[in-house]
């Protein structure tokens, strides 16, 4: 940062002492923030105003816009009288005047100095009597004059003013801003394999993020765009739901002149202000483990009606957690391969790598995107690398322009241990990213090589087969007393005795009825032979029947299984049960699953790794789904030998009679 942005930003950072006392530490940014934009606004502005307010007040046509801009050289004016000196000549009126100021700015600019709530902050400020020394300080002691101060450094001012201010609020800066060091080496990964292109004097791309926050990764694509080529042109694209956030992000990028009006307000989701784009690069850090709930309807209803067509065919996560959302919604938006396709570089924490089993939401989109040879590379980062959590988080590089070497493969990065430890903690944060371990972790994703940190792995090797094992039901069947009464436990004999007719009498009737009945069943077996253990289900139930049918009694088949369910107990030395068809019937007590790698041979799998323990179990073939997992922690697992048991064992003996001594010490008599 040069000493012309540094100071301009510290300066700017000292006027929010003023509101010390007034203001909580997190709501400084609420004031500083768009008063820094209408400054900046006014003094860009400054030398074309009274050829402005000269021509609004001789041209009839109803758009004006068109002609104004023309003299400002910007997309936006103002038509009020006042400027900011004009302003503070009149300190009791400050409040009225400043609120007249803004609403003559043209619709585009005050719409984001209004998303800033800044008619609110101007009353708070006006009755704590704060109003006019603040704005004074931008007047006086402030010139952020094209002139003296660029686009670029006034872009720079901003983020560092943003960055100040998230930091303040770090209990909920996480939602919005993303530590630099991360977005850099996300840009750094995203552009790596195209530097001869962004190098070309006639570089021109597309950028975009959907929940684009205050704007940061934008920024940082420009940044390094820029970086290797001055020449290089990147047009930003966004979209932010919070419109505090969505504020600061157009500002900024209006401040840079660099396409503030490509971002909108509202859910990127159901809202979709660039529902016909397609970009050359995305960048995204959704929000995690949030729940996409009050827009369920809306996104289920596409996935429904449009399938593949529409954004969400390949599945939907759980309503916990919307981050898959996000990653379709931007592979939805990728240029078609022939015409240059599409990069993308997007946060996760680990969920996405794993939850959901196989057909499940999320194995469906891992599928999805896996098959259709999107997924690149997946980089782990540090822990405590964020503001607002210390889990552990992965960059997703997803393409649908593979190169020739990466085809049917996907690169795992363990950056894990690339951290220097902060001096001073920033909420969760407690680690950072440096230049170098940037510049080393694009290495390793460049060069392509296994090693410690890399992993090359085709694509299949993270799908899998998960098959259903059953075993057989092996039941024996006894008509003790102690069996025949859960019979009357059971749901379908005990709704016997009830009825749901509306008349009084002829309830009363059929409930009698339906007594009697359980009664006479229930007489029927107590009569067998109690001393009898069946081990074969089908001599039973026809010792069973002969009883009843002696009796007179005709069973229904829900009655018979009732009763079957009541008298039988698991039994291992027993007959295997058989169902219609005559073959084994599962016991769902002992229903099991295997995950087998789709590389392996689902019976050779079988024969080894479960006939040998249970011979007589089988495959239900009709439940076998295909899976897809990417399990980064046990491909990168170290196994660290423990000492010896023994001196383990006498260590800890030794250290208890040292304690024990120093106790005994502190009861001595001096």
């Amino acid at each position: 940062m040069n000493i012309n942005i540094s100071e301009k930003s510290n300066f700017i950072w000292k006027i929010a002492n003023l509101l010390r006392g007034d203001y909580k530490q997190s709501e400084y940014g609420d004031v500083i923030l768009p008063f820094t934009v209408l400054c900046r606004l006014d003094s860009v502005l400054r030398d074309t105003k009274d050829e402005v307010l000269e021509k609004n007040k001789i041209l009839k046509f109803k758009n004006k816009a068109p002609f104004l801009t023309k003299i400002t050289k910007y997309k936006f004016y103002n038509t009020s009288e006042f400027t900011f000196e004009k302003l503070k000549n009149d300190a009791g009126n400050i409040a009225d005047n400043l609120i007249d100021y803004i609403k003559g700015f043209s619709d585009n600019a005050r719409d984001i100095l209004e998303s800033f709530d800044i008619y609110t902050q101007i009353v708070r400020l006006d009755k704590a009597n704060l109003l006019y020394m603040v704005f004074l300080k931008f007047v006086d002691e402030i010139d952020l004059n094209p002139k003296k101060v660029s686009n670029t450094e006034m872009g720079y001012i901003f983020e560092e003013l943003i960055r100040r201010f998230s930091e303040m609020s770090n209990e909920t800066a996480g939602e919005h801003f993303t530590p630099r060091e991360v977005i850099r080496l996300m840009v750094s990964i995203l552009f790596d394999p195209d530097m001869d292109k962004i190098c070309a004097p006639e570089f021109m791309a597309k950028l975009y993020d959907p929940a684009s926050g205050t704007g940061g990764m934008l920024s940082a694509g420009i940044e390094y765009a820029a970086e290797q080529n001055d020449r290089a042109i990147i047009e930003v694209y966004g979209q932010e739901l919070n419109e505090k956030t969505y504020a600061i992000c157009k500002s900024d990028t209006m401040i840079k002149g660099k396409g503030y009006e490509n971002i909108h307000l509202g859910n990127s989701f159901t809202e979709d202000g660039l529902p016909n784009e397609k970009f050359h690069y995305m960048l995204c850090n959704p929000p995690f483990g949030v729940e996409w709930k009050k827009y369920e309807d809306f996104i289920r209803n596409e996935a429904e009606s449009l399938g593949h067509d529409g954004r969400f065919g390949a599945g939907l996560p759980k309503v916990s957690d919307g981050s898959f959302l996000f990653l379709q919604h931007m592979i939805s938006k990728m240029l078609p391969p022939e015409e240059g396709g599409t990069r993308i570089a997007i946060v996760f924490n680990g969920s996405p790598l794993f939850t959901g089993d196989a057909g499940s939401g999320e194995s469906e989109i891992r599928r999805w995107i896996i098959e259709e040879h999107l997924l690149e590379t997946i980089i782990a980062l540090p822990d405590q690398l964020f503001y607002n959590t210390g889990i552990l988080t992965y960059i997703w590089i997803v393409t649908n322009r593979k190169s020739k070497l990466r085809e049917g493969k996907i690169q795992l990065i363990d950056g894990t241990s690339f951290f220097d430890r902060m001096r001073k903690p920033l909420g969760e944060k407690r680690k950072m990213l440096t230049e170098e371990h940037i510049k080393e972790l694009t290495n390793i994703y460049g060069n392509l090589v296994p090693n410690e940190y890399c992993k090359i792995f085709d694509e299949d090797d993270f799908a899998y087969w998960k098959v259903t094992v059953e075993r057989p039901l092996r039941l024996n069947f006894q008509v003790s007393e102690e069996r025949i009464a859960r019979i009357k436990e059971q749901t379908a004999f005990a709704n016997l005795a009830k009825s749901r007719r509306k008349k009084k009498e002829d309830a009363e009737k059929e409930i009698e009825a339906g007594k009697a009945e359980q009664s006479k069943i229930l007489k029927v077996i107590s009569s067998m032979d109690e001393t009898v253990l069946y081990k074969n289900r089908e001599e039973f139930l026809k010792v069973l029947k002969t009883a009843m049918k002696k009796s007179g009694i005709a069973i229904k088949a829900n009655i018979q299984r009732a009763i079957l369910a009541a008298l039988s107990e698991k039994d291992d030395t027993a007959d295997i049960c058989l169902g219609k068809n005559g073959n084994p019937e599962p016991d769902s007590d002992l229903r099991d699953t295997e995950q087998i790698p789709i590389k392996e041979d689902i019976d050779e799998y079988i024969k080894r790794e479960v006939l040998p323990y249970v011979p007589d179990a089988w495959v239900d073939e009709s439940k076998t789904k295909k899976g897809y997992e990417i399990p980064f922690t046990r491909h990168f697992y170290k196994y660290v030998e423990i000492g010896d048991a023994e001196v383990t064992r006498r260590d800890i003996e030794a250290f208890g009679v040292r304690i024990q001594a120093n106790i005994t010490k502190l009861f001595e008599e001096e």
